[in-house]
C-alpha cells in the first residue's frame, strides 16, 4: 500500500485536470494520432463508472475510489479510512489475503491502493485481456471484505510501525505537522495514518460499520483507461455490485489557513524549512494562476527558487515548491532542507524571493515559458495509462464532468500577467504566513531570527 500524502492534492499538481485527447502508435513506421473515447454510466445505485478508450494500449488500468478520506473521519476514528484499505487485504468472502495478492501478480499485474485526506482509491494495471479480472478483484475488495480480530490486532501492529516510520522520516514528517497546525481544529489538520492512540480505540465493528456506511453508491467511482469497451466494463461492474446501497452522507467543511511561525526540535541533521500561503481550491478558476505561479516559483531546475538557493547560493541541496489543493481550499508550499548553520541565510533568501515576487511580480518571458512547460507536462501525462485512468476518475469526482487536456491547455493559455499579479495579490500576503521549522535547535534562539526575517 501507499500512502497519497502528495497523492492528496492530487497526483500531480494538476491531476483533477489531466484528461486527455492525444496518444499515438507506432505502426510501419508512421505515427497516427488519434483521440481516445470516453464514456460514463451512472449506475441505479449510483455507482459511476468511467471509461477512455486507448485502442493501441496493451495495458489496462482499473481503479475503484471511495470518496472518503481522513477529513471525512471523527476525532476518535481517525485513521479508519487508511486502516481499512490495510484491512480489506486481509481477505474477502471469495478470495483468502494470498489468492488477493496473487491472483493479478499471476498474470504480471499490479494491485495496490492508497490513502489520501479526501479519497481512497484501489487500483490495478494489467493486460487488456485481463481487465475483467482487476474488475472483479477491485470490486470483491471494495464490497466483501472479511478480517479477524487476530486480522485486525496484527494490520494495527503494521499501521503503528508506519506511523512510527512517518516520524523518523523529516522531509515527510514535517509536512503532517504543518497541516496538524495549519489546519488545527478542522479535520484536514488529522494525519492520514491516524494516531497509535486512535487507532487503538477502535473495534473491528467500528471499522466494519465505517466500510458498510461509506463504500458504495454515490460515494463510489469505477475508473478504466486502456483498451476497453465501455459497455461490456458497465455490464461486468452492474453484476457485482448486487446489494449496494447508499452510504452516509459526509458534511464537509471549509477550513481557514492560520498564519504561525513554528519550530520544532528534532534531532535531525538537517534543518527542514516549510513556508505556506493559502491557495485555490481544485474548484476555483485561478488554480491556474496557482499552477503557473508554483512551476514558476519550484518546479524544476529553472525554477526561482531552485536557481536562487541552490545554483547561485548553494544553501540547500534540496528545495521544491508544492501546490497542495482540495476541493474546497489550497496550500501554495516552499520545502527546503539547509545545514542549520546556514538557515538564517537561507530564510533570508527565501524572504527576499517571496518579496520580490509580489513586488514586481512575473514577467512575460517567464509567463510564456512555463505555459510552455505545463502544456509539455500536461500533453506527456496524457500518454500514461494510469494517468488516463487517475485523471478521469478525478474529474468526476471533482467536477462531475470529463475535461480533455486540450480545453486544460485552453484554460492555461487564459493565464496572463495581469492574472497572476490578482493572485499574488490575494495569496502571497504575509498575514496568511505559515513558517514550520524542524531541525536539531532550540526554538527560543531560532524564533527572534524568523519572525525578523518574515516580518518584512
Amino acid at each position: 500500500m501507499t500512502l497519497g500524502r502528495k497523492l492528496d492534492g492530487f497526483l500531480l499538481v494538476f491531476w483533477p485536470d489531466l484528461s486527455g485527447f492525444y496518444g499515438a502508435h507506432l505502426l510501419d513506421h508512421q505515427v497516427f494520432d488519434f483521440t481516445p473515447e470516453f464514456k460514463k454510466t451512472t449506475l441505479d445505485c449510483g455507482v459511476r463508472v468511467v471509461t477512455e478508450h486507448h485502442p493501441y494500449s496493451r495495458a489496462t488500468c482499473t481503479s475503484v475510489y471511495v470518496m472518503t478520506g481522513s477529513r471525512d473521519e471523527g476525532a476518535d476514528m481517525n485513521g479508519a479510512a487508511h486502516f481499512l484499505e490495510h484491512l480489506v487485504f486481509k481477505g474477502t468472502e471469495n478470495r483468502t489475503a494470498y489468492e488477493l495478492a496473487s491472483v493479478l501478480e499471476a498474470v504480471g499485474g499490479e494491485l495496490n491502493a492508497y490513502t489520501t485526506k479526501e479519497f481512497t482509491c484501489f487500483h490495478a494495471a494489467t493486460l487488456r485481456e485481463h481487465t475483467s479480472l482487476s474488475l472483479d478483484v477491485l470490486l470483491d475488495l471494495a464490497q466483501n471484505a472479511k478480517f479477524t480480530q487476530d486480522d485486525f490486532d496484527r494490520e494495527r501492529q503494521v499501521v503503528e510501525q508506519e506511523i512510527d516510520m512517518s516520524e523518523e522520516q523529516f522531509e515527510e514528517l514535517i509536512f503532517d505537522l504543518y497541516f496538524e497546525r495549519v489546519y488545527q481544529g478542522h479535520p484536514l489538520a488529522q494525519p492520514i495514518l491516524g494516531t497509535k492512540q486512535s487507532l487503538r480505540g477502535m473495534t473491528p465493528d467500528q471499522i466494519m460499520s465505517f466500510y458498510r456506511s461509506r463504500y458504495g453508491g454515490e460515494r463510489m467511482i469505477v475508473s478504466v483507461a486502456g483498451s476497453v469497451d465501455h459497455d461490456t466494463v458497465v455490464k461486468e461492474v452492474r453484476q457485482r455490485l448486487k446489494g449496494v446501497e447508499n452510504p452516509v452522507q459526509v458534511d464537509r467543511h471549509v477550513p481557514k489557513a492560520q498564519s504561525f511561525i513554528e519550530i520544532i526540535k528534532k534531532p535531525s541533521e538537517q534543518a527542514h524549512i516549510l513556508v505556506g500561503f493559502p491557495s485555490p481550491s481544485i474548484r476555483d478558476a485561478q488554480r491556474f494562476d496557482a499552477y503557473l505561479v508554483n512551476t514558476l516559483l519550484g518546479g524544476g531546475m529553472t525554477s526561482r527558487f531552485y536557481q536562487r538557493l541552490r545554483e547561485e547560493l548553494g544553501l540547500v541541496y534540496s528545495v521544491y515548491s508544492y501546490l497542495h489543493s482540495f476541493t474546497d481550499a489550497g496550500l501554495q508550499m516552499l520545502y527546503a532542507a539547509t545545514s542549520p548553520e546556514l538557515l538564517p541565510q537561507a530564510l533570508e533568501a527565501i524572504q527576499d524571493e517571496f518579496k520580490k515576487l509580489r513586488d514586481t511580480g512575473v514577467t512575460q518571458t517567464e509567463i510564456d515559458f512555463f505555459k510552455q512547460q505545463l502544456r509539455g507536462q500536461l500533453l506527456l501525462a496524457a500518454d500514461d495509462i494510469e494517468n488516463r485512468m487517475n485523471s478521469i476518475a478525478a474529474n468526476e469526482m471533482v467536477f462531475g464532468e470529463y475535461r480533455s487536456v486540450e480545453s486544460v491547455i485552453a484554460d492555461v493559455e487564459t493565464v496572463s500577467q495581469k492574472s497572476v499579479q490578482e493572485f499574488l495579490d490575494k495569496y502571497i500576503d504575509s498575514n496568511y504566513l505559515g513558517v514550520m521549522l524542524l531541525g536539531n535547535f532550540e526554538a527560543s534562539s531560532i524564533r527572534p531570527m524568523a519572525e525578523k526575517v518574515f516580518s518584512r
